[in-house]
């Protein structure tokens, strides 16, 4: 996930190259708000070390390292989750930094609900499910749920969730 895939005013995360590879948005709690932030100000202040010394890019998806020349610097297209340490692209022969691996998040989950006393097999797709489950015991139609936990590629279940807050 990259800096400009959170949408805080709009309280959405746009998922990128998710499964089909799709794009999708889906909610932001207001609970992850705080600490979201500070993981922003975190991975700001890496970025800004790693441009001190001559890094501070990432690889980009398909051509827009070249259409876009500063791209890869820019703090909007950095990862919310970077990894704690850089690599050098041969190809590119420069420094880059990516983001933390999926087992990293995986281990962290499992931990946590080691740590909370759960005893059930807890992985990140429990976490979609159990949301799934709070927004159908919530009153969500069934159609805004699908949207919000699968790779449907619209806007539309954001917009939705919000409508029906409001209501």
């Amino acid at each position: 996930m990259r800096v400009k895939d959170l949408d805080f005013e709009r309280m959405e995360v746009r998922l990128r190259r998710g499964k089909g590879g799709k794009d999708r948005v889906t909610m932001l709690p207001s609970t992850a708000k705080a600490d979201l932030m500070q993981q922003l100000r975190h991975a700001r202040a890496l970025h800004q070390k790693d441009l001190t010394e001559g890094a501070g890019h990432v690889a980009l998806p398909d051509a827009i390292a070249r259409k876009y020349p500063n791209s890869p610097t820019e703090w909007g297209w950095q990862f919310v989750f970077p990894a704690t340490g850089r690599y050098f692209d041969r190809e590119a022969q420069i420094e880059r930094r990516h983001h933390l691996q999926e087992t990293v998040i995986q281990k962290a989950v499992r931990n946590a609900a080691r740590r909370a006393g759960i005893t059930k097999h807890a992985t990140c797709h429990s976490l979609r499910n159990s949301l799934a489950t709070h927004l159908l015991e919530s009153g969500y139609d069934i159609r805004t749920v699908q949207e919000l936990t699968t790779a449907c590629p619209n806007r539309a279940s954001g917009q939705r969730m919000r409508h029906e807050r409001s209501n």
